[in-house]
């Protein structure tokens, strides 16, 4: 009999789809460990990412064939002998569009518009103007990495008027991308934005991408967000930017080292706004990856077919 882990809890209406699509396998479902870490051994398919599935189906002779990621993000997960040994891996990318793009606006309207600096106020009641006087329309902003959330970025951005630049792989047009430019085209890009968005995975090629250069090339105005990974920035550079008034400030939800360390200046720079890698959160997190990544994948996995949805490409890294 084949069977399938779920380490995650979701809702009985769910796990009755799936079993119908499969009634005769076993399944397990629950986030709590006990409940599944005996079965990831002898379990075929897997959905939800946990460091003992590399030492229990990975490294280790077992029955595994396809994983679905929680998350969107594959880089902590041993891609290299998840290719070796031909297990099909399928991400969560495109559950985060809304939550995500929602939380690049709000961290760029908080700089822009000093709701940092008036949170810090209030705490303090303190009535003060703190020289308040930029706006978001009409600005330009650069999205470096055009999927899923760069593109509901960008379709916010034209609400407010912006010229949209986009930077990915590919130069072919997309909708509400003004001009579109390849990777290596990224010095042309940030001279022109007032707002630079890193949406990117990790990969080798994503790997400190942003680091004392790319700091440079900015407008002394401009504000930097990365909801992307920490990994892709030189973290140290990117300090040296801000305190130096190289960039005007940062929204920041993703860190080299996670927690971000009690002593990092980030946490008492005026210019950053922090959050704990949550800008994906949303509640409907679980309805999303289940109905619309992974039940049409394993309808067509049942039978026979090609995963149509999100199939991580081991070459590229996502």
């Amino acid at each position: 009999m084949s069977k399938l882990v779920i380490t995650q809890d979701i809702e009985k209406l769910h796990l009755e789809q799936i079993k119908a699509i499969v009634p005769n396998w076993e399944i397990v479902a629950g986030r709590d460990s006990s409940v599944w870490l005996e079965h990831l051994h002898d379990a075929e398919v897997i959905v939800g990412w946990k460091k003992e599935i590399a030492e229990q189906s990975i490294f280790t002779e077992s029955k595994l064939h396809w994983l679905q990621s929680w998350s969107a993000g594959v880089n902590s997960m041993p891609l290299a002998e998840m290719e070796k040994k031909n297990i099909l891996l399928t991400s969560a990318n495109g559950v985060h569009a809304y939550p995500i793009s929602e939380t690049i606006f709000a961290l760029m309207l908080g700089l822009t518009r000093k709701i940092h600096t008036y949170v810090r106020n209030q705490q303090e009641k303190k009535w003060d103007h703190s020289d308040m006087k930029l706006e978001i329309h009409e600005k330009t902003i650069g999205i470096i990495g055009v999927g899923h959330i760069g593109k509901e970025t960008a379709k916010i951005a034209k609400a407010f008027g912006m010229t949209v630049l986009g930077v990915r792989h590919s130069d072919r047009s997309e909708e509400f991308v003004d001009e579109m430019y390849t990777t290596d085209q990224l010095s042309e890009v940030l001279p022109k934005c007032d707002y630079v968005v890193v949406t990117l995975p990790l990969t080798n090629e994503t790997h400190h991408l942003f680091g004392a250069s790319e700091f440079k090339q900015m407008k002394s105005s401009a504000f930097f967000i990365n909801i992307g990974r920490g990994e892709i920035v030189v973290e140290d550079d990117l300090i040296e930017a801000l305190r130096s008034g190289e960039i005007a400030g940062a929204g920041l939800d993703v860190f080299t080292k996670e927690p971000l360390d009690e002593n990092s200046p980030l946490w008492e720079f005026e210019n950053v706004i922090v959050t704990p890698h949550t800008s994906g959160s949303t509640e409907h997190y679980t309805k999303r990856v289940i109905e619309d990544i992974f039940i049409p994948n394993f309808k067509s996995y049942a039978q026979g077919g090609v995963l149509p949805k999100n199939l991580v490409d081991y070459k590229k890294g996502y």
